[in-house]
């Protein structure tokens, strides 16, 4: 049996992979921007994945575990969602075996989750992976959020997901800064930290969303406001209506993020914005953590 292991999130726009040892550490990690739409095909993956091989110094026999899109319907192989109900800690027996002839017995598909509410569902692949290396680290009960394209807040019941939203919060954004009439004033700081507040101000206000963010654009073509604050504002405004709708679930208890440092950071300032308690994880220690695991099962 390895010793090692290759974790590979492969997201839609970029890859990172890292090969881990059964402690946990990264011994090497690769990073780049073959996400799922730049490998070209579903019969395009095993050669991207050979080549992340041939990049990295790997033991000839190091098994693979992917977590993230390539197992969604346009990802290499689809891959069912698991219900929400199955532990966190039993991802490891869940592996769905890539059918690929070239990599069959060694590449596997972590499975993402499904919950159901009534007739509504919600959806996570990738997170997972994260979420397993929370439980591992001891966050075994509570909120753990994940910001990012599409923001997670996840309530976990001794290492079982309760419920879980999405919030579309960073898609949001990069479509606002690459079209439309607000495209044009996005270029400033995004992390300038009085437009920043002052977006939080205006989301806590509870007014519709559409109407705060053209107040943006109203006023700096007015100017009321400075251009140059309004991409951190219209940041301010997304980040908050994101916790105006999620943050009171959380009341008394706290959230965990799980986030890069400056995407981590703007979501601490905004919990504490609404009175809440933050701890931030270390992306690269949870799914380190994550990996070895797959690793121990």
């Amino acid at each position: 049996m390895s010793k090692q292991i290759l974790g590979i999130d492969w997201g839609t726009s970029n890859r990172r992979a890292y090969l881990i040892d059964q402690s946990g550490a990264c011994l090497a990690e690769h990073e780049d921007s073959q996400g799922m739409l730049a490998v070209g095909g579903r019969d395009k993956f095993g050669a991207s994945l050979a080549g992340v091989l041939e990049a990295m110094p790997l033991p000839a026999d190091v098994p693979v575990i992917m977590s993230g899109m390539v197992g969604s319907a346009s990802g290499w192989q689809e891959v069912n969602y698991l219900d929400a109900s199955v532990p966190l800690e039993q991802l490891p027996q869940h592996l769905a075996a890539v059918t690929d002839p070239a990599w069959a017995g060694r590449a596997h598909i972590v499975p993402g989750y499904v919950y159901r509410n009534g007739a509504s569902a919600d959806v996570m692949r990738g997170e997972e992976t994260q979420l397993l290396g929370a439980v591992a680290l001891g966050h075994r009960d509570g909120w753990i959020v994940l910001p990012g394209t599409h923001s997670k807040w996840v309530l976990l019941r001794d290492g079982v997901i309760q419920s879980f939203a999405t919030y579309m919060t960073g898609e949001l954004y990069a479509m606002l800064s690459k079209g439309g009439t607000l495209a044009a004033m996005m270029e400033g700081d995004s992390a300038d930290a009085e437009g920043f507040t002052l977006g939080l101000n205006q989301a806590a206000r509870n007014e519709p969303l559409s109407n705060s963010l053209f107040r943006v654009r109203a006023g700096v073509v007015s100017r009321s406001a400075p251009a140059a604050q309004a991409a951190a504002t219209i940041s301010g405004l997304l980040i908050g209506a994101e916790f105006a709708a999620a943050a009171r679930a959380a009341e008394g208890q706290g959230i965990a993020v799980i986030g890069s440092p400056a995407l981590a950071a703007r979501y601490g300032v905004a919990a504490r914005h609404v009175g809440l308690k933050c701890t931030v994880l270390d992306p690269h220690q949870v799914y380190c953590t994550a990996v070895s695991q797959f690793l121990k099962a």
